[in-house]
Parts: C-alpha cells; sequence; structure tokens
C-alpha cells in the first residue's frame, strides 16, 4: 500500500511538475489543488497502450493524498493501470470567457491540476469504505441510503488508487490582457463568466408510487 508521509503546505517541485509556459500561474499549495480536484466529477487519465496514448474520461474521487477510480476488474484500464503503469492525469474548469481587443488576446479564466503518478489496485478489505467514498460524493450519506451492494458486484469492481505527486496547479482569473496601444483603440474587451448549476431532482418514471426524493438531495440541489 502506497504511503504518502510529506503533508507540508505545498508539494514539492520535480523534474516533472515545473510549469515551463506562463510559470506565473502555477500553483503547489495544497488546499488549491484539492480544492479543484474535489469540485471536478470527471477526471481526464492518459497511459500508453502498445505505443500509442490513451486518454479515458473517469469518475475520479480524492481520497485525502490520493485519487480514486474504480471499474470493472475485467476491463482493459484496471488490468493494465495496476500493474504500475505511468499515467498522467487532469482536470480542468473554465471560469469565463475573455474577449481581448485583438484575437491574440482572447483567452479563459480557468483551474487546473496535472498530475504524473502511478496506480495500484486496493486490497479487498479497502473496497467497502471507497464504494461509499465514490457515491457519496453525488451527496452525502447517499451509500447508507441505498440497496446494500451485494457480494457479486464488489467482486466485479476494482479500486484504482493513485497517490497524487508530481502536482502542479495553474489558475488564471482577471481580465483579458491586450497590448497596451491596444488599451485606446475603439474595440469591446471583457469577460463572459461561467456557471454550473444543477437542476431540480426529477424521480425516475418507473419509481413506485410513494417514494419522495430524500431530503439529502433535496437539500443540495433544491426541489
Amino acid at each position: 500500500m502506497s504511503t504518502i508521509t510529506d503533508l507540508s503546505k505545498e508539494y514539492p517541485k520535480t523534474e516533472f511538475n515545473i510549469a515551463k509556459q506562463a510559470p506565473k500561474r502555477a500553483v503547489y499549495e495544497r488546499e488549491i489543488v484539492h480544492e479543484i480536484l474535489d469540485a471536478a466529477f470527471v477526471v481526464q487519465l492518459g497511459f500508453v497502450v502498445d505505443g500509442r496514448p490513451q486518454i479515458i474520461p473517469m469518475y475520479g474521487v480524492r481520497d485525502g493524498e490520493f485519487m480514486i477510480f474504480h471499474g470493472s476488474r475485467k476491463s482493459r484500464f484496471m488490468k493494465k493501470l495496476a500493474g504500475g503503469t505511468k499515467l498522467c492525469l487532469s482536470v480542468t474548469h473554465v471560469d469565463a470567457l475573455l474577449f481581448g481587443r485583438s484575437a491574440f488576446h482572447h483567452s479563459m479564466n480557468y483551474r487546473s491540476v496535472v498530475i504524473h503518478s502511478e496506480g495500484e489496485i486496493v486490497a479487498e478489505d479497502e473496497k467497502s469504505r471507497l464504494a461509499a467514498l465514490v457515491t457519496n460524493k453525488f451527496v452525502a450519506g447517499r451509500y447508507d441510503d441505498v440497496r446494500p451492494t451485494a457480494a457479486n458486484e464488489m467482486k466485479a469492481t476494482d479500486f484504482l488508487r493513485v497517490p497524487i505527486e508530481n502536482v502542479v496547479a495553474k489558475v488564471r482569473t482577471g481580465d483579458p490582457v491586450d497590448d497596451k496601444e491596444d488599451l485606446i483603440t475603439p474595440y469591446w474587451a471583457g469577460q463572459v463568466k461561467i456557471s454550473t448549476s444543477f437542476e431540480a431532482p426529477q424521480s425516475s418514471e418507473d419509481l413506485m408510487d410513494g417514494i419522495s426524493v430524500p431530503k439529502s438531495i433535496i437539500d443540495k440541489y433544491g426541489k
């Protein structure tokens, strides 16, 4: 089992995570990295199979200093990464579209994280806790509010643990940055912010009569 003992405020800089493009936007603070990862439902996970790059969008959940992914134990994904294959994962949140006075200075405000690491399959006695972890990201306590996981379902599922190491976040905020000579030109510049919202819960059409939306879901997503 992998362990991480360095829990300093910032992640250490390594040969794999030093930002060479726009280094002023690089962030290594542990708290900010965690916030960006926790806000993501989809993680892009890349690795090489038979000399060809593969990128798979996966549902990922942070577990302390690890990212957790789950899937069929028979899948190529699990079989390949169980052996310690080098991988790279990333998440990105786009917060605003930036409109510059020139086409060259159109951009985006964003928050992103890139991790270079290796994964391992967790032991059988950890799977129940991780099954609850990945379910409860939907809403706290959900795992205890559904049918218990059957033994055959748990047996068919593996969990991949990826240490959060060789990690760097990048954050861009503020207005577009135009050339100084363009500031007096008659062209509009500014930003259009992007927000994510959830619609009200909608019960399944085949739901039995008398079953209402759980309070935990209403509290988080509204009526």
